[in-house]
């Protein structure tokens, strides 16, 4: 979700893909225990590679499922009899991937389901936050500063990574964390343990089941041991958040000559998150966005030109700075054309590939820019800006549908599609500043005249 699922667990571990606008985030998260940034995402898939930890973590223990004030024990030992039959069942799955039998077996052996992690599965937000309190709690001066120190101590390995990607060294080091917080809070739950129960639920349909299998492959390859497969309740792994399937894929070792130990190499956490973030097509040379004034004379008839058309229009950096003179970009007005805006490139996109959650995205760049000295938003959010609901934003996606603007998923979440219906009903009837901006006043328009 940020290379691991975006879950909505939505810890940075969560699974449902945290909106542009608000970020459905439920009180008792932290799924992955995680900075809250990351507890408000579950993250999309991502980050893999293949390299052994240098250091042995504690084995996380498996303790057994006990029953709760709700079940009684006979019926508890029929679930954890359905769970052993499940878990026997996935063999010939791992078996085409290539598992030994030994493996197989080894790995099983005392799993039991986590009701932990049942539990936080369960959980479903039926609220949300602004993006602009989402970014208060995942960016701060505090993590820019550590952040800008941990970059110093390792500026030579930073120096050669980005020569190799051409991803930005404070791109790299702001993804380390919002993520994990530089390492420090990468979770401790027992993978496969966590992966097995959420597939046994059928959670998000076969992707656990995958991702319970890809962790076998790592133990059949030899790539890490059974202890090394600690990280959060929903799977994703090592200070980077890689959940198995992306550790295969995208981790390398900084060295190239071992598997990669994205648990305590702090080098190969940062190789592996610039192998997947080039992987997924950073523009060497291109910012991944820049804030800007929009000027008094703009229309808001369109939200996508070439930088060149953007200042012949009036647009200026925020930072006084010159826009950039190639590229394309979209305007971004989570807050709505009073608060702050950004003209966001395809490299915000590829930001968003880790994490498919603009604000996610945008909680990267603004750390990247602090880390690097460039401070961070400047312009103001407006004090009236208020979260919808999920109910409400489904709502709007229901309307906007009927009315023939929308063909997204009704999932309560404000992402491209949903702010692109929400600008493109704004022009049709005439709403000022059409600027993408969902309010609940908008919400009660859309569903009249839907006749919802």
């Amino acid at each position: 979700m940020s290379p691991h699922p975006p879950c909505d667990i939505r810890e940075r571990d969560t699974f449902m893909p945290i909106t542009p606008w608000f970020l459905p985030i439920c009180l008792n998260r932290c799924a992955k225990g995680l900075t809250l940034a990351s507890a408000a995402v579950l993250a999309m898939f991502g980050i893999a590679a293949s390299a052994a930890p240098t250091e042995e973590p504690k084995m996380v223990p498996t303790a057994s499922l006990k029953p709760t004030s709700a079940e009684n024990p006979s019926t508890s030992a029929s679930k954890a009899d359905e769970f052993r039959q499940f878990i026997e069942s996935i063999w010939p799955k791992a078996d085409d991937a290539g598992v030994s039998r030994a493996t197989f077996d080894n790995a099983i052996s005392g799993l039991t389901p986590d009701s932990a992690v049942l539990e936080k599965s369960a959980n479903q937000a039926d609220f949300t936050i602004t993006i602009a309190r989402y970014l208060t709690q995942s960016v701060s001066a505090e993590g820019a500063a550590l952040g800008h120190d941990l970059a110093a101590s390792l500026s030579e390995p930073l120096e050669k990574i980005q020569a190799r990607s051409g991803v930005p060294w404070e791109i790299l080091v702001a993804f380390w964390g919002v993520e994990s917080n530089y390492g420090s809070s990468a979770g401790a739950s027992d993978i496969l343990r966590a992966l097995a129960t959420l597939a046994f639920r059928q959670y998000r349909g076969s992707l656990f089941l995958d991702e319970f299998v890809a962790a076998l492959v790592m133990l059949e390859k030899g790539y890490v041991t059974r202890a090394h497969l600690v990280g959060s309740w929903a799977g994703a792994m090592g200070q980077p958040q890689f959940m198995p399937s992306s550790y295969l894929k995208h981790a390398v070792s900084y060295e190239g000559s071992r598997p990669a130990d994205i648990w305590s190499s702090n080098t190969d956490v940062l190789a592996s998150i610039a192998n997947f973030i080039q992987k997924a097509g950073w523009i060497s040379g291109l910012p991944w966005g820049v804030e800007v004034i929009i000027p008094d004379s703009f229309d808001f008839a369109s939200l996508r030109d070439s930088f060149a058309n953007w200042q012949a229009q009036g647009f200026h950096a925020a930072s006084g700075k010159p826009l950039p003179e190639a590229g394309n970009a979209t305007l971004f007005m989570p807050a709505g054309a009073k608060g702050p805006a950004w003209l966001i490139t395809d490299n915000f996109r590829v930001i968003m590939r880790y994490n498919t959650s603009e604000a996610y995205a945008l909680s990267v760049g603004i750390l990247a820019q602090q880390i690097a000295g460039e401070g961070g938003i400047r312009t103001p959010w407006p004090e009236d800006f208020k979260p919808l609901t999920t109910a409400e934003i489904e709502a709007a996606q229901q309307a906007l549908m009927k009315l023939g603007l929308y063909h997204g998923n009704f999932d309560g979440r404000i992402g491209p599609a949903t702010r692109d219906a929400v600008h493109a009903y704004q022009t049709k009837v005439g709403l000022k500043p059409a600027d993408s901006l969902l309010t609940p006043d908008l919400v009660q328009r859309l569903r009249s005249g839907a006749a919802l």
